[in-house]
């Protein structure tokens, strides 16, 4: 398996797309970072067209087991974010 891009490597390459500066293209990524971070914090959904919709999800109060010692302890109900991916990218990762 490739090793993951970077946030340098990120924003060199949206530079490269946009045919912008780095500056330029790493103010744009942490604004959208920012919007997505706020909007899922909030309860909602953000949609990005082609990769996927990554949202909030609520998970109710549960027992589970401490790996350690196999005692059963009760999970308080928390919350998971969760990132359905678009058919799309599945898509063109299969062909």
């Amino acid at each position: 398996m490739a090793k993951p891009m970077t946030k340098t490597q990120l924003i060199a390459a949206l530079a490269d797309e946009m045919d912008a500066d780095k500056k330029a293209a790493g103010t744009a990524l942490d604004s959208i970072i920012n919007i997505i971070t706020r909007e899922v914090s909030g309860g909602g959904a953000v949609t990005l067209p082609g990769i996927g919709k990554i949202y909030c999800r609520e998970r109710p109060e549960r027992m589970v087991r401490n790996p350690a010692t196999g005692e059963q302890i009760k999970k308080e109900a928390d919350k998971v974010v969760k990132m359905t991916i678009a058919k799309a990218l599945k898509d063109s990762v299969n062909e």
